[in-house]
């Protein structure tokens, strides 16, 4: 019998060896995340609904089946509060559904997919109302604290999976990336973090907030744990018509130490005014150890970044206007007594069940549809998006690799931007363009502030090239120690 109680601590990778050589148990791994939840949540709200005694009971299946194919294998994840699992409560992190306690019928094919390779579920992670926010303090059940500083947000809408998984509660979390839900809080939280090309990985089974922006993928501990996970959730899926049919590479057999011959862009429209200096420092600073690994970095220019974050909160909102429709506490959701007729019932159970910030999109969005706004508004901003998705394509031909900052600043303080939804908007800036050029990027951390704050490095590569993308992350993981600091719990 294995004693340590932070098994939590390991990798996919490291866990794996130890299990197969029987060195640990299923049981213990998926036992010490319960552990460290049970420990440590309370101080970061990061695991809001917990399935541990199905968990245990499939671990013990695990081990006694002994068959270990899956890197996946007996491997403890937590999932976002928006991925459907039959018979697990799944909210959202809002009052529409945790007045009922929805439990959904059925499962997400990415959930589907990680149980067919061994992986157990152990519970759900705080989200922002239907994913909208950028720090968790949208969530019916408050805000997820940052493991480096409680007092600082771990980002969002995707900050219960990240910081669950930077403090140890699980081996790796699934999260969602509308406009840099992954990217951000990896960033934040200083693990790592994919967004997938749009169609990469099934949509089915996840609560949709705009459907032709939202792409699921993992955060890990290493890019090594990203390349293992994406290559079992990803590829086509029946259920969801956006899926692509091209064959999934084996990621995690193209990982390389080195980057000869490839060629990074370095787009001078994401330092702009306003970024943190310890960001663009750290930036800088992991573009010369690119260069150093046999990159050619190079100065260049996306034209018409500075429209990509209107953009986004013009066309975000119109989808969240269509989405949200579904939500009206009949079928399903937050109901009401007494109603005087229909419009009362409608009115009353989705002003109770909806929070401010899911309101304000859908207002906005609804008003950017209606007749005599929509060519104005809407109809604009798929033509932007189109200009956006050009500049992304005229870069590829001569780039493999852009680089940026993530996020203008490290994670900033609870309640920081909390009355001032525009300045949390800006939080996206630096990310909403690969968002409208439906391309892959991801968040590898890369420095840590004079407060001692972890700070991302964003890695950009063109549509279906996750697997350069990800060796190219590798080679810079390996050759730093960043992804090696933990907070101090």
């Amino acid at each position: 019998m294995h004693t340590d109680n932070m098994l939590s601590s390991l990798t996919i990778s490291q866990a794996h060896e130890k299990l197969k050589k029987r060195e640990i148990t299923s049981v213990e791994l998926t036992q010490s995340c319960i552990d460290r939840i049970e420990s440590i949540d309370k101080k970061l709200n990061a695991v809001v609904h917990r399935n541990f005694d199905r968990a245990l009971e499939e671990a013990k299946k695990v081990d006694d089946s002994a068959e270990w194919n899956s890197a996946l294998t007996g491997i403890p994840y937590l999932a976002k509060d928006v991925y459907c699992e039959a018979g697990v409560k799944t909210t959202g992190c809002s009052n529409m559904l945790r007045s009922k306690d929805y439990i959904p019928p059925y499962d997400s094919t990415t959930t589907k997919r990680l149980s067919a390779a061994g992986a157990i579920s152990i519970g759900k992670t705080n989200t922002d109302e239907f994913t909208m926010g950028g720090s968790t303090e949208t969530s019916c059940y408050g805000v997820t604290r940052n493991p480096w500083d409680t007092n600082r947000v771990a980002g969002g809408s995707s900050g219960g999976s990240a910081a669950g998984i930077a403090s140890d509660e699980a081996l790796f979390a699934l999260g969602t990336d509308t406009g840099g839900s992954i990217r951000q809080p990896a960033s934040f939280c200083g693990i790592a973090g994919i967004r997938p090309t749009y169609g990469r990985t099934s949509r089915y089974g996840v609560m949709s907030m705009a459907s032709s922006l939202d792409t699921i993928g993992p955060i890990c501990k290493t890019v090594e744990d990203l390349a293992i996970v994406l290559e079992a959730i990803a590829g086509h899926d029946p259920m969801d018509g956006t899926t692509s049919d091209r064959p999934v590479p084996k990621y995690s057999g193209a990982l390389k130490k080195d980057l000869k011959g490839v060629r990074v862009g370095l787009p001078k429209e994401y330092f702009i005014e306003g970024l943190n200096s310890d960001t663009e420092h750290a930036i800088r600073e992991a573009a010369k150890i690119l260069a150093s690994l046999g990159a050619t970095v190079t100065e260049m220019s996306l034209p018409h970044t500075k429209y990509a974050l209107a953009t986004y909160y013009v066309l975000c909102p119109c989808e969240v206007s269509s989405n949200m429709a579904r939500y009206d506490g009949i079928r399903y959701g937050h109901g009401v007594s007494k109603p005087k007729d229909l419009l009362d019932y409608y009115q009353r159970a989705r002003s109770e069940g909806f929070g401010t910030e899911v309101k304000r999109r859908i207002m906005i969005g609804t008003y950017a549809l209606s007749a005599g706004y929509y060519d104005a508004y809407y109809l604009k901003a798929q033509k932007v998006r189109t200009l956006i998705c050009e500049d992304f394509t005229n870069a590829f031909k001569n780039f493999d690799l852009i680089i940026s900052p993530v996020a203008p600043s490290p994670a900033f303080k609870v309640g920081a931007h909390v009355n001032d939804p525009v300045a949390m908007y800006l939080e996206d800036v630096f990310m909403d363009g690969a968002v409208m050029a439906g391309i892959p990027a991801l968040s590898v951390p890369c420095g840590i502030s004079k407060e001692g704050l972890p700070i991302g490095l964003q890695m950009m590569g063109p549509q279906w090239g996750e697997a350069g993308l990800l060796s190219a992350a590798y080679a810079y993981e390996q050759a730093t120690e960043w992804h090696t600091k933990k907070p101090a719990l």
